[in-house]
Order: structure tokens, then sequence, then C-alpha cells
């Protein structure tokens, strides 16, 4: 049999090398072990905060806060104060 590709068949140059696959699985796999260390870690920090008596709830809102846009926060914190004003709270 011709190692060659079909004419109308995929190009060559993406046949998959049973090396490569697994150097790709591979890789992946060891990243989501590593995700898994740094959730794992992640907990540990909020079981400690939490030992101290902070609030991990409110610290993990601070914690999205942080990520976003300053002018996000000030447009939505504005309509949220809208709102509540419109329903007397």
């Amino acid at each position: 049999m011709d190692d060659q590709t079909p004419q109308g068949g995929p190009d060559s140059s993406y046949r998959v090398t049973a090396e490569e696959l697994r150097q790709f699985i591979e890789r992946f796999e060891r990243l989501e072990a590593e995700k898994k260390d740094i959730a794992d870690q992640q907990k540990e920090v909020m079981a400690e905060a939490k030992s101290r008596g902070y609030d991990t709830k409110v610290m993990r809102k601070v914690i999205a806060l942080r990520k976003r846009d300053q002018d996000d926060i000030a447009e939505e914190e504005a309509v949220l104060e809208m709102y509540k004003e419109a329903l007397g709270m």
C-alpha cells in the first residue's frame, strides 16, 4: 500500500502521528493536574482566611471586582443605586 495521501484527502502535513498525538495529550493532562493543584491551593487560602474570621463570600466578590474594568463597575453601581432608590430601599 502506498504511503501517499489519496487524491482529495487531507493534506499530508496534517497527518496524525502517534507520538505527536501522545505528546499533545500528555501536555494537556499535565496542565489539568497543575490546574487541580492550583485550585486546591486556592481552597486552602480561603480556608485559612475563613479560619481567621474573614468572610470568604465577600472576598470572592472583591476578587471578581478586581478583575473588572473600573468604569464598568461604576456604571453597574450607579444603576444599582438608581434601582434601589426607585424601590425605596
